[in-house]
């Protein structure tokens, strides 16, 4: 039987659990050290902690629900793991060195209901959440293969943004993010944390109304219902008022700015025109939003969509920008390690036997 992740309690978690269960409230912040600070690989290694209560916490948690199936390196430092849970199926979380420090993206779940008609991680239909133990988890691996080299490198900054929709598994993805603000364990700073979101509006509320103090960045691809209803199916159920609601909501609740994120595919979003379209629609919020465009990772199964053109890009973040508009491009990560969120996963599975009603691979 599958054990749960010790790393899905929270600290104060962890408090109430331990009495629950016949030990002391006050071993949970040593246990807590051993686990985040001390970072280490097995129960027993707390050897300040008494055995009584080591039995049972490795009774009831594992502190290794995932393991690595296989570990692309790129040239430009981006690592790629492919993860495997204990039910067998796959992950994919990436490091990313940057300018500011390194980054971790991580998934939230197995597979994706959220359809986006360009994007590989919707090639699979999700299966199941991740628990917040299985998230933090990634955090935890990649943290571990930095300690293996041995150059005291830490993960600075976490982006929510891999495998499934972040929103769609509200409970265990907010657990993870006080995981990992936990000034004694990680100590991820709140300003280094970002969830993205296709945008489920009743959701971007409720984040509005948590106390995570996080960043948003919300998955928009297209300046008017017609075009995004074309690309991301998400916008038959939330069209863009509905989104806009909510984000006007978020930002008068949080005062925090909101990053929206647009893919740009050839032909079909990136024209001159649609950048106006975009600036017209983001006028009223431009103090307080930016737009993230993203070259587009060509994807075997949506071959109907290709990168757009240098110019092409060049001139949707030049009327951006002459609109008043914030607008970067994103830096490119891992271009020679399937650098497309999903990719790993989806060549695997055509080298592997997958199981038809979970997407899991019958791996040996």
């Amino acid at each position: 039987m599958n054990q749960s992740s010790i790393y899905g309690l929270t600290l104060e978690q962890l408090r109430s659990w331990l009495p629950e269960h016949g030990q002391k409230k006050s071993r949970a912040s040593r246990i807590w050290e051993w686990l985040y600070q001390e970072r280490v690989h097995q129960f027993t290694d707390m050897t300040d902690v008494r055995q009584e209560c080591l039995d049972v916490i490795s009774e009831h948690f594992t502190m290794n629900s995932l393991s690595e199936h296989v570990k692309q390196e790129s040239a430009d430092g981006t690592v790629k793991f492919l993860l495997r849970l204990q039910d067998g199926n796959l992950i994919e979380t990436v490091l990313m060195r940057q300018k500011y420090g390194l980054t971790v993206c991580v998934t939230t779940q197995v597979g994706c209901n959220i359809g986006c008609s360009f994007c590989a991680s919707g090639l699979i239909k999700k299966s199941r959440d991740l628990s917040g133990g299985e998230i933090v988890e990634q955090i935890m691996h990649v943290q571990r293969h930095l300690d293996a080299a041995g150059q005291g490198e830490r993960v600075t900054n976490v982006v929510v943004m891999g495998i499934g929709e972040p929103f769609d598994n509200f409970q265990n993805m907010t657990d993870f993010i006080e995981v990992i603000k936990e000034r004694k364990g990680l100590a991820i700073a709140a300003k280094r944390i970002t969830v993205s979101t296709s945008g489920l509006p009743d959701k971007i509320k409720e984040f509005a109304d948590s106390s995570l103090q996080v960043n948003l960045a919300i998955s928009l691809h297209a300046p008017n219902n017609d075009l995004r209803t074309h690309i991301m199916k998400i916008n038959r159920a939330f069209p863009i008022e509905q989104l806009m609601d909510a984000v006007d909501y978020y930002l008068a609740t949080t005062n925090k700015r909101i990053m929206f994120e647009y893919i740009l595919l050839r032909d079909v979003n990136d024209q001159r025109e649609h950048a106006a379209e975009l600036a017209e629609l983001l006028s009223s919020r431009k103090s307080m939003v930016s737009v993230n465009l993203i070259p587009y990772n060509p994807v075997d199964e949506h071959s109907q969509y290709q990168r757009s053109t240098e110019e092409s890009i060049l001139g949707f973040y030049d009327t951006l920008k002459k609109n008043s508009i914030n607008a970067t491009v994103r830096m490119e990560h891992g271009t020679d390690i399937d650098a497309a969120c999903g990719q790993l996963r989806s060549k695997q599975m055509k080298n592997n036997t997958p199981d038809p009603q979970s997407g899991r691979l019958a791996l040996g």
